[in-house]
């Protein structure tokens, strides 16, 4: 009970910030512009309470997630009086303006958060500052289709020199699934250039493998091999099959090999070894059918906190590469090159949402930024009643010196409502559908 809580808590806070700074966008600058502003609403629905000051009702409405401003004129189907504090009795560049200020403001706020939990603090895996030399490769996966090797030290990705793990991670973090991206490794000695082609279940390990880092044993998954079998998170992993050259990746490429044979482990637990024994079973992992035990490392994280300029380089950088990747995305789908299970619909931000409320305030605020970011670009997009359809109007109204008809505009939003009504049919549809598979 108290974790179905937690998500419906989670989901309306989310979502009800993010409508609600969109819409506070649209109000400042309407009221900068001299645009009235009869309803500013926290909610949707009927009107439960509220305080009217000045021409504008402020107030708490039944449903409590988003919100909306209702400005005087805004609506051209309305019978206009031409007054001065009419939206559209505005010059085009000013109600330019207060449609750009929705999707702004959600952007900033993506960057106000990314910035705040830099500044915050936050645990870092003590791999992150070793220079980007790869450990083991898992077999079959885009890292060791592209030629990649155990032992390679990484010199570029994606176009950008890396020093360290960390900025390896920042590189692909916002590869879009199913691009290709290209990395430059000294290799025997040799500067090697190759591609990775990735997929929609791509994965870090999977496109670049595994880094140097510890053995040590931070989730043991209950019902999994790795919990019948004795292994408990704490647990230091010392040698595998009785070789005591051990990694993450040994123990990982050991499990795969074994084809389901019992695998020995020795484990350091409180000052003594044990000697385990673990049966691997076969399932799906990180996108991959493979065998596994269901235990999960985790090296000693590092605790960094970054100052002020600091962290606001990093949160702008953060989501000046989300935004490419976006974009990116939106761009393959035009070309028709990635296919609609790519997006996430209400069902799957539900479902993250309830996640991220559970991990705790920091992964909830990440994820808060992400959505904030996407609604602040997606918000701009060309597509009858999103703000970019009313800033392509303008455009058109600007450069034709005459306004669109009435009935030219009620047609695109219609169209708009019936193409977005179907759209999140179909990504709701492949959310459900890999929930309930099981899929990636």
């Amino acid at each position: 009970m108290n974790n179905f809580l937690i998500s419906v808590g989670g989901i309306v806070i989310l979502l009800g910030v993010m409508i609600l700074i969109h819409e506070w966008g649209h109000f400042v600058v309407a009221r900068l512009c001299g645009v009235r502003v009869d309803v500013f609403s926290i909610g949707m629905g009927p009107r439960i309470w509220g305080i009217k000051r000045g021409p504008t009702d402020y107030r708490l409405s039944a449903v409590p997630i988003g919100g909306y401003v209702r400005m005087a004129g805004e609506n051209p189907a309305e019978e206009l009086t031409g007054a001065p504090y009419e939206f559209m009795s505005k010059k085009r560049w000013q109600r330019a303006l207060i449609i750009l200020a929705g999707p702004t403001m959600n952007i900033v706020l993506a960057v106000v958060i990314a910035t705040a939990i830099l500044m915050a603090g936050k645990a870092e895996p003590d791999f992150f500052r070793h220079r980007p030399e790869i450990s083991a490769i898992i077999p079959n996966s885009a890292a060791q289709r592209a030629g990649l090797r155990s032992g390679d030290l990484l010199l570029q990705v994606n176009g950008k020199n890396v020093q360290t793990w960390k900025d390896v991670m920042w590189q692909i973090m916002f590869v879009a699934p199913g691009s290709k991206f290209p990395v430059v490794v000294e290799q025997n000695g040799q500067r090697r250039r190759l591609e990775i082609q990735t997929s929609t279940e791509s994965t870090q390990v999977s496109m670049l493998g595994y880094p140097v880092e510890s053995t040590l044993i931070d989730k043991v998954e209950p019902g999994k091999p790795a919990a019948k079998d004795g292994l408990q998170a704490g647990d230091r992993v010392v040698a595998v099959n009785g070789d005591t050259a051990v990694s993450q990746a040994l123990v990982a490429l050991t499990i795969e090999d074994s084809k389901g044979k019992p695998v020995q482990l020795t484990i350091e637990r409180d000052g003594r070894l044990l000697n385990l024994t673990v049966h691997p079973t076969y399932g799906k992992l990180e996108g991959q059918e493979r065998w596994y035990i269901g235990a999960y490392f985790a090296p000693p994280p590092t605790y960094r906190v970054d100052r002020l300029s600091s962290a606001i380089r990093g949160g702008v950088r953060f989501n000046v590469m989300l935004t490419a990747a976006i974009v990116h995305t939106i761009w393959r789908l035009v070309e028709h090159k990635d296919k609609l299970k790519v997006i996430t619909g209400p069902v799957g931000i539900a479902e993250a949402t309830s996640q991220a409320a559970r991990e705790g305030l920091m992964d909830f605020l990440q994820l808060m930024a992400v959505i904030s970011l996407n609604l602040g670009i997606v918000n701009l997009l060309p597509i009858p009643i999103l703000d970019g359809w009313a800033l392509l109007t303008l455009g058109v109204e600007g450069t034709l010196r005459r306004d669109l008809s009435v009935a030219a505009k009620e047609r695109a939003i219609q169209v708009g409502v019936i193409f977005l009504f179907l759209l999140i049919l179909v990504v709701t549809y492949n959310d459900i559908l890999r929930i309930v598979t099981g899929g990636h």
